[in-house]
C-alpha cells in the first residue's frame, strides 16, 4: 500500500485519499460495480459531496488514476534505461519492476492487466500507445539491431515478451498462483527471455 501511496502523490491529503480508496475498490470491485458512496465510505468521508469538491464524477477519479500509474511507469522505464545499457538487461529491470509491482502494490497491477481500462476510459490511449509502452518498444527495436533479439516485428515480440509475465502475473492477483509474484519471477523471466532471444 505505500508503494500506491508514492505513486498517487498528489495536490491534497484528500485527493490523495479519494484516488486510493478507488483505485482499491476498482481493483476489486470493478469499475462498474464501484459507487460514488462506495469510494466516499472507503475514503472515510461522510458523503458523495466531499468528493465533488475534488473531481466532477467517477470517471475523472478513474482518468487521474490513469493519468498518475501511466506517467509514473514512463518515468520508471526512463530510470531502468538510464541504468542499463543493453536491451536484455533494460527488458529484465522492467519485468522486475511489474513483479515487484504485483507484491507491493497489487491494486496498480490490477488496474493495469485485470481492469479492460478502454470500456471506461474510452477517451484514453490505448495502453499500447502510452509513452512508458512506447519506449518498452524502441528497447525491443534496440534489441532487435543489437543483434540480442530476434529479427520480428517489434510488437509481436513485445506480445510474446509480455504475454508470458502478464499472464503470470495475472495468475498471481486472481490466486489461481498462490504464491508471491516474487517466486514464480526467475523462471518467468527465463520463458518470456527465450521467447524473444536471438538463438
Amino acid at each position: 500500500m505505500d508503494q500506491e501511496k508514492e505513486i498517487i502523490q498528489s495536490k491534497t491529503e484528500t485527493q490523495d485519499e479519494i484516488l486510493l480508496a478507488a483505485l482499491k475498490l476498482f481493483a476489486t470491485k470493478g469499475y462498474f460495480n464501484t459507487s460514488l458512496t462506495d469510494i466516499a465510505e472507503a475514503a472515510s468521508m461522510k458523503n458523495t459531496a466531499a468528493i465533488y469538491h475534488h473531481f466532477k464524477n467517477k470517471q475523472m477519479i478513474a482518468a487521474q488514476l490513469y493519468t498518475k500509474i501511466f506517467d509514473n511507469l514512463s518515468i520508471s522505464v526512463d530510470e531502468i534505461r538510464r541504468r542499463n545499457q543493453k536491451s536484455s538487461e533494460q527488458l529484465r529491470g522492467i519485468a522486475d519492476l511489474f513483479f515487484k509491482l504485483t507484491d507491493e502494490a497489487p491494486y496498480i497491477m490490477q488496474f493495469l492487466l485485470i481492469l479492460n481500462l478502454n470500456e471506461f476510459l474510452p477517451e484514453e490511449k490505448p495502453v499500447m500507445e502510452t509513452p512508458a509502452f512506447i519506449k518498452i518498444i524502441k528497447i525491443i527495436q534496440s534489441g532487435i539491431k543489437a543483434g540480442e533479439i530476434r529479427d520480428i516485428d517489434p510488437l509481436l515480440a513485445n506480445a510474446y515478451f509480455f504475454g508470458i509475465i502478464n499472464k503470470t502475473l495475472r495468475l498471481v492477483l486472481n490466486g489461481a498462483l498462490n504464491k508471491k509474484a516474487g517466486v514464480y519471477q526467475p523462471q518467468t523471466w527465463l520463458a518470456a527471455w527465450n521467447a524473444i532471444a536471438k538463438k
